[in-house]
């Protein structure tokens, strides 16, 4: 049943149709931006003469607080109503895109890119939480599945998008219009959210929000982005290895502890002992940040290493974009069929896709390469689309009952904290190697082949989660036969055979 009325024949009535129009837009705008942002980096780089690091700060910076900010909004949402914190994340998101769209340094950028970032989580945060308040069951699911879809979708849709910006007014006001972009879908989806969205209905409870245990995992996310910021050399590197594997301890034992004082943990304690949802939130993070990372060092590649005009880069990538709308389509499809094989393959056709198209950015000559890429493109969105929305379905069934209101917002935030991790690494492996003389396509080549390793990482979590999966659902079964098998004993005697014994 809609929290707004009945559901008729599992259709969306009119005021749930309002509702996840305002969810969709506010998820697309939140999450186009960042890959309409990959495009325009030359460019911005040039205006702004940002070195690598500040480049990466300004690509990263963005999923590193959209992630942190994800669980604490999720939990003020479910306390003091989700309906104002959508419209006062929305809001500071589109006021600071005016920040970005008017920086002259880069530290300026880093900061507003840090505060959207913030914002587009907090509005992210309640999206998730509206859409399992005012859904149920089947509709719940095609909900969710809709929001994956249109996060594909911008995410796609961005180098295409900011390429059209930067060719229609030039590179160095192009990239300031791809920030100003934000503000019309912004104010659009404000005024849509405080109209049709339920009206807030604060609970009683205290918002209990693990500030130690998000401290803990941003200071984790921080060790593992400074090495690819800047390289810190062999004894930096054992420092920072060996922070990182304290603060994940730290974070385990505090969680733990906090579990055991009746508090409510970053992460629930039921999640992480959930195989499925487990592997297959660890499948979506390595799919996620190496898609990321992966059409980040394409951007770069393809007007730095090949000199395209940011239109012609953006025409390469569009492949991706209309492959992933189509395979998203019908993805269901497929699943019905093949069922959780579908993720698999889909990530693996990912995986060769990025390996492919570093070996031919190696070898093919520069007439042909544009077009090879674009090929590749083409087979690498097909398989995302066809295993980016299901695997969330998938990820989000096997959430345990007690942490289903929070199972969504982990998984957005561990996608997001992936990605911020990925792309730090990514672009300053592609950065160093080109600045070091070491030529664009040896770089691309290099930086491809460790986003196939990270995609093939997907694959095996992935193969895994299905047989995971398969073990709960041998338990389950098996748990209901001796169940019945209790009933029919219960019921009448056991006849049994000469010289036989019932086993119990």
């Amino acid at each position: 049943m809609s929290a707004t009325g009945p559901i008729a024949g599992q259709r969306f009535d009119a005021a749930g149709r309002r509702v996840l129009l305002v969810c969709v837009a506010g998820g697309f705008t939140t999450l186009l931006d960042q890959s309409v942002l990959n495009t325009s980096i030359p460019a911005l780089r040039e205006s702004l003469h940002a070195g690598p690091a500040d480049l990466q700060w300004i690509v990263a910076g963005y999923s590193l607080a959209f992630g942190l900010a994800l669980i604490p909004g999720g939990r003020l949402g479910d306390v003091k109503g989700r309906k104002w914190f959508f419209v006062s994340g929305l809001a500071l998101f589109t006021l600071v895109s005016l920040v970005s769209a008017t920086a002259t340094e880069p530290a300026v950028l880093i900061a507003a890119r840090l505060v959207q970032g913030a914002g587009a989580g907090l509005v992210n945060s309640q999206m998730i939480g509206t859409l399992q308040d005012v859904f149920e069951g089947q509709l719940r699911a095609r909900a969710l599945g809709m929001y994956a879809v249109t996060g594909g979708l911008a995410f796609a849709l961005g180098p295409p998008i900011g390429g059209a910006v930067l060719a229609a007014v030039g590179p160095e006001h192009g990239w300031r219009l791809t920030f100003l972009l934000n503000v019309p879908f912004g104010l659009a989806t404000v005024a849509l959210a405080a109209r049709h969205l339920p009206r807030p209905r604060p609970s009683a409870r205290h918002a209990d929000l693990d500030l130690v245990g998000l401290l803990l995992v941003g200071a984790l996310t921080l060790a593992l982005m400074l090495p690819f910021v800047r390289p810190p050399g062999w004894t930096g590197w054992a420092a920072f290895v060996t922070a990182a594997v304290l603060l994940l301890g730290a974070l385990a034992g505090w969680q733990r502890r906090y579990a055991r004082s009746g508090g409510h943990p970053l992460i629930h304690p039921a999640l992480t002992r959930s195989a499925p949802y487990a592997l297959g939130t660890a499948t979506a993070m390595a799919q996620f940040g190496s898609s990321l990372a992966a059409s980040l060092v394409l951007t770069m590649f393809l007007q730095d290493g090949l000199g395209l005009s940011p239109m012609g880069a953006a025409l390469v990538a569009l492949p991706s974009a209309v492959a992933m709308g189509v395979a998203s389509a019908l993805a269901w499809r497929v699943v019905q069929r093949f069922g959780r094989r579908t993720v698999t393959v889909g990530m693996a056709g990912s995986a060769l896709a990025m390996l492919a198209g570093g070996l031919v950015a190696h070898w093919a000559s520069a007439a042909v390469l544009p077009w090879l890429l674009a090929l590749l493109q083409l087979l690498g969105g097909a398989s995302i689309g066809l295993m980016g929305s299901t695997n969330q379905a998938f990820v989000l069934r096997h959430a345990p009952a007690e942490a289903a209101g929070v199972s969504g917002a982990i998984l957005q935030m561990a996608q997001r904290i992936a990605a911020a991790v990925a792309v730090s690494a990514l672009s300053g492996v592609y950065l160093r190697e080109t600045a070091g003389g070491g030529g664009h396509r040896a770089a691309y080549l290099t930086a491809s082949t460790v986003c196939a390793a990270v995609a093939g990482v997907a694959v095996l979590a992935s193969v895994l989660a299905g047989r995971a999966t398969a073990r709960e659902r041998h338990g389950e079964e098996r748990h209901e036969d001796e169940q019945h098998g209790e009933e029919r004993h219960g019921e009448e005697p056991v006849a049994l055979r000469p010289g036989r014994t019932p086993v119990r």
